[in-house]
């Protein structure tokens, strides 16, 4: 079996095996790599050298950055301008502003991370301006797919046309470069969308919605009994109470009285000291003239909170937030016994309230199984000491944070790695992966990201994926398949027509690119396009840039890109839905890519 019939048959069954979707897709990827090592057509170092290539380290680096604007607030920020600067009654001015931010995030964060901070933004906005979520999420998707164009961030086959470009030696494209084929794409879906999208899109909502967190500290404060009668009282120079443990605050002697939190006067945190000092602030619950009583008597300043307003900015702010957990059985925590104000072992969490069957618990109270616990700490407390199997958290901080705590801690220290970042790669003063190395290690060090948080937000099938079949482009040009399959194509077009082998590489790519991956199907078809220009005499620039448009092209069914799937419940949509707005769309696609792009970059 000659090297071309084997890569052939490689590449054959890596599509197969992507359609078939049994199998991981990252075993699969990694099958192709081993089995061109296993046939001799590569070497051990050819077939495991895309997991060492700076563009797949850019990629890497990319869903870091993008997970720090999203952890820090920055996307919740800009969902919430979204929501003021919509309106109610304008359904254009709605889904042109939604098209532009989710546009706007895509060029820097890429598809999946824009879609995901606003899908439940988007969600909250149709059931508040009472639209169903079927006519927002698929414009929403979509605009995301023409963002990716704005410039080289946008999605990882940008970064893999780019280096192709580099590679043959055609010059490159530079950071906005996209953008001269983005906005088109953007413009144009964004009219198809106002003018045809209601018509076109099913008027139903998901059984699915993301859930709305914005408004969760106030829900917690009103469901524990805190939205009414909490008083903040400060310690004052003249107070007793300095240098005195909590226990000597003997609030039974006051009445009708209880403690909810104790906080340090100089940073606002939860009382780590085991005295109490001039400044601090103690939050109690109960009747007010108790409260009035013990203010006078231990010269406390004395106020009382705004109704579920000034308590839930106490409790609930930037620096330290809630969390409510429940006792599951079989915990060790059962038969412990906690109360209101108490600091937990680890010396960072207080609890604030105790429920059991929703009724609140005051006292001492030793803890049974279902009981709930409203907590309070900083909130990278709350995110390391909750991921305990001891207790279940009932809604996960981080997600908490993401939409109630717009521009939350780190969030400009996180704008300003990305502003760092898009300079460098602009202006080219170093490589996309020096780039996105650099702002990788400016937010662990500015305390933005851990080293495990950076783990976990990499997008590991993604990389893998890329890494794994980079060598199968090595390969296609190594044996000269590549070329093989250029001539074929260049035969079935004619010489003389460089437009036919655009419309021909574009319906090759949008048929694959509706079945697999954009990024297996880019690595796919850029060496084909690329050994195509060479047999026609033509620039690689136009034929390179109208196959990164194609690949954004993923627009006629659910399983073409995650994003498409991940709004297919919230959306109510049937599989059927997506092909009635994505084939205009993807017309629209059609002639940016085979008309427009060579107008931009010669032939």
């Amino acid at each position: 079996m000659s090297p071309i019939a084997i890569i052939g048959a490689t590449i054959a069954a890596a599509v197969v095996l992507f359609v078939w979707n049994r199998l991981p897709v990252v075993l699969v990827a990694m099958g192709v790599g081993l089995s061109l090592w296993a046939t001799g057509i590569l070497t051990l170092g050819q077939a495991l050298a895309g997991f060492g290539d700076p563009a797949v380290v850019f990629i890497a680096a990319l869903f870091v950055i993008s997970a720090a604007l999203d952890r820090t607030g920055v996307t919740a920020w800009a969902g919430q301008m979204l929501i003021k600067g919509a309106g109610e009654d304008s359904r254009t001015r709605l889904l042109v502003l939604n098209g532009l931010l989710v546009a706007g995030l895509t060029a820097l964060i890429s598809v999946n991370g824009a879609v995901a901070a606003l899908l439940p933004v988007v969600v909250v906005m149709a059931v508040r301006l009472r639209r169903n979520p079927s006519q927002l999420l698929m414009p929403l998707v979509f605009s995301a797919h023409a963002g990716s164009l704005l410039a080289l961030t946008g999605t990882p086959v940008n970064v893999l046309v780019a280096e192709a470009a580099a590679d043959v030696g055609a010059g490159g494209f530079g950071f906005f470069s996209f953008a001269l084929a983005g906005v088109p794409l953007l413009v144009g879906t964004l009219v198809i969308v106002v003018l045809f999208g209601q018509r076109l899109l099913p008027e139903r909502g998901g059984p699915s919605m993301p859930s709305d967190f914005s408004r969760h500290a106030r829900t917690l404060v009103e469901q524990y009994g805190l939205a009414s009668g909490t008083f903040r009282m400060r310690i004052r120079a003249s107070s007793a109470l300095i240098g005195q443990p909590p226990a000597a605050l003997d609030l039974p002697r006051y009445g009708d009285l209880r403690l909810v939190a104790l906080q340090d006067g100089a940073t606002g945190d939860i009382l780590r000291r085991g005295t109490l000092a001039e400044g601090d602030f103690l939050i109690l619950a109960g009747d007010a003239e108790a409260a009035a009583a013990m203010a006078e008597e231990q010269h406390l300043a004395f106020r009382q909170e705004d109704p579920a307003g000034e308590v839930t900015e106490t409790l609930f702010n930037r620096n330290s937030g809630l969390a409510e957990v429940m006792i599951p059985p079989r915990s060790k925590m059962i038969g412990q016994e906690v109360f209101a104000g108490m600091i937990t072992e680890s010396g960072d969490l207080q609890v604030i309230a105790v429920q059991r069957q929703g009724e609140p618990l005051e006292g001492p109270v030793t803890l049974d199984a279902g009981d709930t616990l409203l907590l309070q700490g900083t909130w990278q407390a709350l995110d390391v000491r909750l991921n305990d199997p001891q207790v279940l958290v009932v809604n996960a901080p981080d997600l908490v944070r993401r939409q109630a705590v717009p521009l939350g801690v780190g969030a400009k220290p996180a704008i300003g790695v990305l502003a760092a970042m898009v300079f460098l790669l602009a202006t080219g003063l170093v490589p996309p992966a020096v780039a996105g190395i650099g702002g990788v290690f400016a937010l662990v060090l500015l305390g933005v990201m851990t080293v495990d948080q950076c783990y976990r937000a990499i997008d590991w099938t993604t990389v893998i994926l890329v890494a794994a079949m980079m060598p199968l482009s090595a390969a296609m040009e190594k044996t000269g398949a590549a070329r093989l399959m250029a001539e074929y194509l260049v035969a079935a077009v004619g010489e003389s027509s460089p437009y036919a082998l655009l419309a021909a590489l574009f319906l090759l790519s949008a048929v694959l690119g509706q079945l697999i991956s954009n990024t297996a199907t880019a690595l796919i078809v850029i060496p084909i396009g690329v050994a195509a220009a060479a047999g026609l005499g033509v620039s690689p620039l136009p034929v390179l840039m109208s196959i990164a448009v194609v690949s954004a092209a993923a627009l006629l069914t659910p399983i073409a890109t995650p994003t498409n799937l991940m709004v297919m419940r919230p959306g109510g949509y049937a599989f059927g839905d997506y092909w009635k707005l994505g084939l205009p769309i993807m017309g629209w696609y059609f002639v940016v890519a085979v008309f427009l792009v060579p107008m931009v970059w010669p032939f």
